[in-house]
């Protein structure tokens, strides 16, 4: 009989043991769960704050899709002159050419007129220079074969030829304007 008591609190503490360890890992898990909730309410406090005057634009535009988002872009970039994208490069240094060329322009609109036989490659080039989604760039480049489509407007000299370059190198027809 004493070795069967044995024996049953032998099994009566493993039990035990088994059941403080599953409450252990439990813990652990709630401890984890909650950090992670922890952090994402960290993240959400983060947002910026908006300005009272601005609220009612920003949650217009938080309700905006992609394109619409896009084209509200390029308005705002045709109406007041800008461009929202990166520049490629310094601006041109400041210095003559002695007269050897005719006046150059200071600025150019990037225009390409054909895709060619490389059109992921072009569409990679001008995602790179007008800084858009991968959707809205290939939206773009499709919108090529139709008519010639300007991808950046009023471009310093330098940046315009760099632009032209990296396209043409893409495999797509440009024309500076």
């Amino acid at each position: 009989m004493a070795k069967e008591d044995k024996k049953q609190k032998e099994d009566k503490k493993k039990k035990e043991d088994k059941k403080e360890e599953k409450e252990k890992k439990e813990e652990k898990t709630t401890k984890k769960k909650k950090e992670s909730d922890d952090k994402e309410k960290e993240e959400e406090e983060k947002e910026v704050e908006v300005p009272k005057k601005f609220k009612d634009i920003v949650k217009e535009i938080e309700e905006m899709s992609v394109l619409d988002l896009s084209e509200l872009v390029e308005i705002l970039e045709e109406k007041f002159g800008v461009s929202a994208s990166a520049p490629v490069a310094a601006a041109p240094a400041a210095g003559g050419n002695g007269g050897e060329e005719e006046e150059e322009k200071s600025a150019y609109d990037v225009e390409v007129k054909e895709i060619g036989d490389k059109k992921i490659d072009v569409i990679k080039a001008v995602r790179d220079i007008t800084g858009k989604g991968l959707k809205d760039a290939k939206n773009l480049v499709d919108s090529i074969s139709d008519e010639p489509q300007v991808i950046a407007k009023s471009v310093p000299t330098d940046e315009a030829k760099e632009m032209k370059e990296k396209i043409e190198d893409a495999g797509a027809t440009v024309e500076l304007k």
